[in-house]
């Protein structure tokens, strides 16, 4: 597939032009309230997110939108949540990224606790790419792709993004 690198380029800085502003106006929002994912097994997840990753659960109860399926929340810090849904009786299949769909996660941790997560997926047998000496990309239980980001919320490789 030959792709046309200079035209991207172009268009992406026809974008920043048009769309970014020196006076950026407050967003509407405030804040991530939660992500939801879907997952197949609960526990497991658990032993990942809170034993491996060290984001601690802090509530599980029915999903009102499912009858028998758990919603479960993990604190990532900031104020934010990872949730996640189980949906016993559907066959969902494996997870898969298409268009629409979930790239990654990216979530920013201490240097230190970078390190030390680092070493935490290596003893589970957890396989990873390390990408910029910042980043760790890796896959949940269920396939979704997860980044761990050593650089400080609104940065983005030395860059501020925010």
């Amino acid at each position: 597939m030959d792709i046309d690198y200079a035209a991207i380029e172009a268009t992406r800085e026809r974008i920043r032009e048009r769309h970014l502003h020196a006076q950026r106006p407050e967003s509407s929002a405030r804040g991530l309230h939660h992500f939801a994912l879907i997952c197949s097994d609960v526990e497991r997840t658990i032993d990942f997110y809170q034993g491996v990753l060290e984001f601690p659960l802090t509530e599980i109860f029915e999903n009102r939108d499912y009858k028998g399926s758990n919603h479960f929340f993990f604190d990532i810090g900031n104020g934010n949540l990872l949730a996640f849904f189980d949906l016993p009786g559907l066959d969902l299949g494996p997870y898969q990224e298409v268009l629409g769909g979930l790239h990654h996660i990216a979530i920013s941790v201490e240097r230190g606790k970078w390190e030390r997560l680092r070493g935490k997926l290596d003893d589970a047998g957890v396989q990873y790419q390390i990408e910029s000496d910042a980043s760790i990309y890796f896959r949940d239980p269920d396939g979704a792709r997860l980044e761990l980001l050593a650089d400080p919320l609104g940065e983005m490789y030395g860059s501020r993004v925010l």
